[in-house]
């Protein structure tokens, strides 16, 4: 059954009650099961396949919209319930136990970065075009943010876009964006003031990906999907009813999106790599009894426990009003790390056999893990980047010298 308010807000136990008994009667529509042996951390899928991927998440993403579960903590004028974050976080953690965890890259982005920014900034036209297809799974978005010399130093973009009327034309090239060649909108930063300094002149804008010159070309990762593209923008023509937030307010607009990512970059529910398939390997290798190994696998659990920790005190924050600080990049820093330690005990254990698949279930598809992993050290954010916020706005440490601040984007090396 869908919410039921017509008697008032229900108690969150009436609330979990009332998803589970949705959740008993629609996760089936759900098909995709995830192998049990899938301990990748980025898709390495075919063009079809990762359509099907897509297919079946939207496809669930529209029966919670239809059912009122995608948006439980947004205002009902905005397509939401208008309930308390508590309730959200209840239904996710139902969804999570019924329902198998098929992900993907820029779904994630659609619904959990790019949307709440287009509630926030977006202009009650651009909402209404956007905001609708972005919760019911018919509308994907990706972030068109990096370039090739500004990845990690984000200010320092130069993709530009010249004021024409009521449109922006946009020249330039963005990298490293998951999931463009699926994408029917882009969020992109661009500078709309020529010789301007650092992140001031930027804007913000929600670009069609189906428009006149913008192309967009696969990347292979050396873990051998193609999650990521280069997007080129030739002459790009953009109204700027698609403009988020002021002309040269941009660099607060993209903050909003990226402090959504780091609040989700430490939530990777389905990233393979768990203790439980660390377990397994190490059985599988006969390697269980080694004191080393045990220890090694104790310090893997210690940090998925201490993960689950922090993330239920953040929720306490944010329930409380809290603002997040630095919380966000302790989290994916912390993640990080777990994620490298897997890999470095999947490798010990594995020895010659990570080198070639010798048909032995659970072992080689480690190499997935192994050359997925070093990945998130630079997606969402750096790790030097993430310490440096740790230290400026957590620790209270002195920022780091601006060497070029003085300097326009066009003048710095």
């Amino acid at each position: 059954m869908a919410i039921d308010m017509a008697v008032g807000t229900p108690t969150i136990e009436q609330f979990r009650e009332q998803a589970r008994a949705w959740l008993r009667q629609n996760a089936p529509a759900r098909t995709a099961v995830r192998d049990e042996h899938d301990v990748s951390v980025f898709h390495n899928l075919d063009h079809d396949a990762e359509l099907e991927v897509l297919r079946e998440l939207r496809e669930w993403q529209r029966l919670k919209f239809d059912a009122g579960y995608a948006a439980l903590s947004w205002p009902t004028e905005l397509h939401g319930a208008g309930l308390p974050t508590e309730y959200a976080d209840a239904f996710k953690e139902e969804e999570t136990a019924a329902v198998a965890p098929t992900r993907h890259e820029l779904f994630s982005v659609t619904v959990n970065l790019i949307a709440p920014t287009v509630r926030i900034y977006g202009s009650d036209e651009l909402r209404s075009l956007l905001l609708p297809g972005l919760l019911d799974g018919s509308l994907l978005a990706c972030q068109l943010f990096s370039e090739p010399g500004a990845g990690s130093d984000l200010a320092n973009i130069s993709t530009r876009a010249v004021r024409e009327g009521d449109e922006w034309v946009v020249n330039g090239q963005k990298v490293w964006t998951s999931g463009a060649q699926f994408a029917d909108w882009g969020q992109a930063i661009v500078r709309t003031e020529a010789g301007s300094k650092r992140n001031r002149g930027l804007t913000t804008l929600m670009v069609p990906m189906d428009a006149p010159g913008v192309e967009v070309r696969q990347i292979r990762q050396m873990s051998g999907g193609t999650s990521f593209n280069e997007v080129f923008l030739t002459d790009v023509r953009v109204p700027d009813a698609y403009r988020m937030g002021d002309v040269g307010d941009g660099w607060g607009v993209t903050r909003a999106t990226l402090g959504f990512e780091r609040a989700n970059a430490s939530n990777k529910a389905g990233v393979g790599g768990s203790f439980e398939q660390l377990v397994d390997l190490a059985r599988r290798t006969r390697s269980l009894s080694h004191r080393d190994v045990r220890l090694a696998l104790a310090d893997v659990r210690m940090r998925e426990i201490a993960a689950e920790i922090a993330l239920r005190r953040d929720k306490r924050a944010r329930d409380a009003g809290e603002a997040p600080g630095a919380a966000g990049s302790m989290r994916k820093l912390q993640w990080v790390a777990k994620l490298n330690r897997v890999s470095d005990l999947a490798r010990t254990l594995l020895a010659d056999r990570a080198v070639a698949d010798l048909g032995e279930p659970g072992t080689f598809s480690w190499n997935a893990h192994v050359l997925g992993a070093p990945g998130y050290r630079i997606a969402g954010g750096t790790d030097q980047i993430q310490r440096s916020i740790v230290a400026e706005r957590h620790l209270n440490l002195p920022p780091e010298p601006k060497v070029a601040e003085s300097r326009s984007w066009k003048e710095r090396p």
